[in-house]
């Protein structure tokens, strides 16, 4: 039985599903161990062996379970589950967190300290009453709750201090007398009952002095954390014999929790053609070509959305300080990258001292910042655990290391998401290697049957390299006629060419006079949009009323020039100034009113029971899965040990629950609403695979493919989702709607007049297209050589159109449990009708997810129609379109009759 305190913290913290899968394993642990007693060792030792058969020691005094959780999967997250199920479940009250350096020991302190970016307890409301005291190694002979027993108390402490301390056999200073509280603060905690030591990175000092001298503490139980569960010796690497869950880092990459790696090389590249030297020149200006397209990439994403922008950064590897120093002073000089990253690089080694020192540490902490310049950072050695930077997306190894070794170490600082997931955009996404000499060495590791990493392959070409990549911010043309600026500062190239799109046509009004009052009507303006009861549609802004009403609050807040109040100018005539951009939002606006459709009195919604149709799983026929090893070799000896590794280690009594606690992973599924469906849907999949399975192999399925399972059945709930109420509320919010800025990233090459069809047709989105007459926009991009056709249709029969930018409509439609927005591809106005225009590949005009777009767009028209038709204006209608019938022939008349979509077909 899943436990509700588990479910409840994992939707409070929106844990993952490894960290998730993590708190539960740490829910059946506690029942094995009878926290909060003291159990026997060896008696608990044995119980956890019989149900996590991978699990063999606890390697210490005391209970002690590891969890080996992906670099970017969320271990300091998971603490904070950890310490709030402990708490809430079993009153626990006193933790012990360890840290293996200062960096992951300030780094840990900040995480806890309520009201930081990534406080780990956001959404755990009763620290919200109470909060939690954190005790630090600075501050601990000091503190003033020591012995208050009612508070949940969390001491975070940095062991290579404490392992300085021991050196000599000397004591730690931890465990030295303190006047404050009579005893030295070990022996306090040692006589605590409750104390559960966490240990972060634990494979970083596992072994050391310092946690010899920590296990005297004799803890309730200990809590191992890290992303690789083995030490490594003079005869290899020893694997941790306690790892009670295993999630590696080829898992995390295939379930999207980190950046996809990729290794990038030169097309026909020879490294035998070329001296070492000229091999670094080459690989640090290809990783400036990658650095500089991924840059304008996150520019054009964060546009696109309304995210923050993100600033990427790239990493050099060199061999020595003295490399590291050579390194610096090449991209520093003007023939690199014609000097443009000059004041944008740092060198971090143990080479700076004194204030140079301070301020490449600073600089350091702060490259995620996008005010912070640095955008190269050379490095020695790999940056250690702790610097979690998000925005690391190139790395240039320099130093000479064997494949493995390069891929385990490149890859481990650069794999976290900027976002927390991935965003679709496949550069945004991606960990570039820059590994030209190294390149086919590292493929042929990573395609490795033991390796759990599958590496992408990226090949430039010299075409590719000739070309650089910019960020195109599309405004609407009534923008770019009012001289209105981008709300987001965005860093944009000063060098464009003179054909480039950003060369901003002339504002309509030209004295800096005329273009502040136009701009203050354009602001009166927007506040109208949230008046429809005043303002039903843009045509009503040209009423003598409103009229009036935007000139008045314009020349209340219009401050006049000095010159103008002496008499020395004329002032300006604000009333033809006020009409004349009026006119302009009329004449350059397209009316879409934002329609809320809010439900009448109480909602009851749920799943109704039904059979599963199985034979999609007998089609799949899951194999059993086979034992996998990992292949673990010395570097000294080339000893090979081969060692047995399991996907899942967590082992369910009831086989039922490896599907139920995947399906209330997801947001619309409750389990104390659904339980009962859920055993029974549960069940139904348990006998199928039955009928041909033994019940060890049905288990063996169920463990490693739970999550493909409960995709399954989630599918087939979909259509058996019920919602109960006594009606719906059409209310529109807005009469009209400013148009929003859209952003691409193209390059001079591939702009077009859209009026010629390009060569490369099966990469149309690479290509912006310009030169039309009566798009709300100057520049779009195409998906198909079909839209642009239809570009052609719409030139020529429509008054304007455009395609809208993302969040233009806030329409939403249901897929797989979830609400994703629609973005329609084409809107424009004729003298009669407004559309929404959609083609689609003729095979795809029956699928399902096309189907429920259209669901909501046909239902929205109709909405939006009723309330235009009232007001005076026109009415909408849905074009689904198959690609094959848009021909430049057709007329946008013609097209509208065959395949406009009504509400009743």
């Amino acid at each position: 039985m899943i436990n509700k305190l588990v479910n409840n913290i994992s939707n409070r913290l929106s844990l993952r599903h490894p960290q998730r899968q993590s708190l539960e394993i740490l829910d059946r642990i506690c029942e094995l161990l009878s926290i909060p007693k003291e159990a026997d060792r060896e008696t608990s030792l044995a119980a956890i062996k019989k149900e996590f058969p991978t699990f063999t020691d606890f390697e210490r005094d005391f209970p002690s379970l590891c969890f080996a959780l992906a670099t970017g999967v969320g271990k300091t997250r998971l603490m904070g589950a950890f310490i709030s199920y402990l708490y809430l479940e079993y009153k626990i009250k006193n933790f012990f967190i360890l840290a293996p350096n200062l960096t992951i020991y300030n780094k840990l302190i900040t995480d806890f300290t309520p009201n930081t970016s990534k406080y780990v307890f956001t959404g755990i409301s009763e620290f919200v009453i109470d909060v939690p005291e954190i005790i630090t190694g600075d501050n601990y002979e000091t503190s003033s709750t020591i012995k208050d027993f009612s508070r949940c108390r969390i001491n975070i402490f940095n062991i290579s201090k404490i392992n300085s301390e021991v050196r000599g056999g000397k004591s730690p200073k931890i465990k030295r007398l303190s006047e404050f509280i009579g005893e030295s603060y070990f022996d306090y905690l040692s006589e605590l009952k409750d104390l559960v030591i966490l240990m972060d990175e634990s494979h970083r000092y596992r072994a050391s002095a310092g946690v010899r001298a920590i296990n005297e503490l004799k803890p309730l139980m200990g809590v191992e954390l890290t992303a690789t569960p083995f030490i490594e010796t003079n005869k290899g690497s020893v694997a941790f014999k306690n790892v009670i869950y295993d999630y590696p880092l080829g898992r995390a990459i295939a379930d999207g929790f980190v950046k996809d790696p990729a290794v990038v090389t030169r097309k026909d590249f020879n490294p035998r053609a070329m001296s070492p030297d000229a091999i670094e020149r080459l690989k640090l200006e290809d990783g400036i070509y990658l650095h500089e397209n991924i840059k304008a990439e996150l520019e054009t994403y964060a546009i696109q959305t309304g995210r923050t922008i993100v600033k990427p950064f790239m990493l050099v590897i060199a061999r020595d300080t003295s490399h590291a120093s050579k390194l610096m002073e090449l991209i520093q000089s003007d023939e690199f990258s014609e000097g443009n990253y000059k004041h944008k690089v740092i060198q971090v080694d143990s080479s700076k001292t004194g204030v140079q020192e301070d301020e490449m540490v600073e600089r350091l902490l702060k490259v995620e910042h996008t005010d912070e310049p640095t955008e190269i950072v050379i490095h020695v050695n790999m940056l250690k655990e702790g610097w979690d930077v998000t925005n690391l997306y190139t790395i240039v190894p320099l130093r000479a290391a064997n494949s493995k070794i390069l891929i385990e170490q490149s890859i481990g600082r650069g794999l976290r998401l900027p976002y927390g997931m991935r965003t679709g955009v496949e550069i945004v996404d991606r960990l570039n290697i820059i590994a030209h000499d190294k390149f086919q060495e590292i493929v042929d590791e990573a395609k490795r049957p033991e390796s759990q990493i599958r590496l992408k392959q990226i090949i430039l070409t010299d075409e590719d390299l000739q070309q650089k990549t910019q960020t195109v911010i599309s405004r609407s043309q009534l923008a770019q006629n009012l001289g209105l600026h981008p709300e987001q500062p965005i860093n944009l190239p000063d060098n464009l060419p003179e054909t480039a799109p950003q060369n901003i046509q002339q504002p309509l009004f030209q004295s800096p006079i005329e273009q502040k009052i136009a701009q203050l009507t354009y602001q009166e303006i927007l506040k109208l949009e949230s008046r429809p009861e005043e303002v039903p549609t843009t045509a009503d802004l040209a009423s003598p009323k409103v009229q009036g009403r935007v000139r008045e609050a314009v020349t209340r807040k219009y401050q006049p020039a000095q010159m103008e109040l002496e008499g020395i100018i004329a002032p300006p005539d604000i009333e033809a100034i006020v009409a004349k951009t009026t006119n302009l939002v009329i004449q350059q606006t397209i009316n879409i009113p934002k329609i809320l459709v809010i439900p009448k009195g109480e909602v009851r919604s749920g799943f109704r029971s039904f059979a599963l149709d199985v034979t999609d799983l007998t089609d799949l026929n899951y194999p059993i899965p086979s034992k996998e090893q990992l292949h673990i070799q010395s570097l000294t000896t080339n000893e090979v040990e081969l060692m047995e590794i399991s996907k899942e280690n967590s082992e369910e009594l009831r086989l039922e629950n490896y599907i139920v606690k995947n399906l209330v992973n997801f947001n619309d599924i409750s389990y104390d609403e659904h339980a009962d469906l859920l055993y029974d849907l549960a069940g139904q999949v348990l006998s199928h695979f039955m009928t041909y399975l033994s019940e060890e192999d049905t288990h063996k399925v169920l463990r490693y493919y739970q999550r493909e399972i409960a995709n399954f059945v989630r599918s087939q709930m979909q259509p058996h989702f019920w919602e109960e109420t006594t009606g719906y509320e059409v209310k529109i919010s807005k009469g009209f709607t400013a148009l929003k800025d859209s952003a691409y990233t193209t390059n001079a090459k591939n702009c077009l007049d859209y009026q010629s069809s390009p060569r490369d047709k099966s990469n149309m989105s690479k290509y912006l297209f310009t030169g039309f007459s009566k798009c709300l926009y100057r520049e779009q991009k195409f998906q198909s050589e079909a839209e642009r056709i239809l570009a052609l249709i719409l030139e020529r029969d429509a008054i304007k159109w455009f395609k809208p930018a993302k969040g233009q409509f806030q329409l939403y439609y249901k897929w797989h449990g979830d609400y994703r927005e629609y973005q329609p591809d084409f809107v424009a106005e004729t003298e009669e009708v407004i559309y929404m225009l959609e083609p689609k590949a003729r095979n795809e005009m029956d699928n399902p997810q096309v189907l429920a777009k259209k669901d909501v767009a046909v239902q929205w028209c109709q909405y939006a129609s009723d309330y235009m038709l009232n007001h005076g204006g026109k009415s909408w209608q849905y074009v689904l379109i198959p690609h094959d019938a848009i021909k430049e022939n057709m007329t946008l008349q013609g097209i509208s009759d065959r395949y406009t979509v009504t509400t009743k077909g």
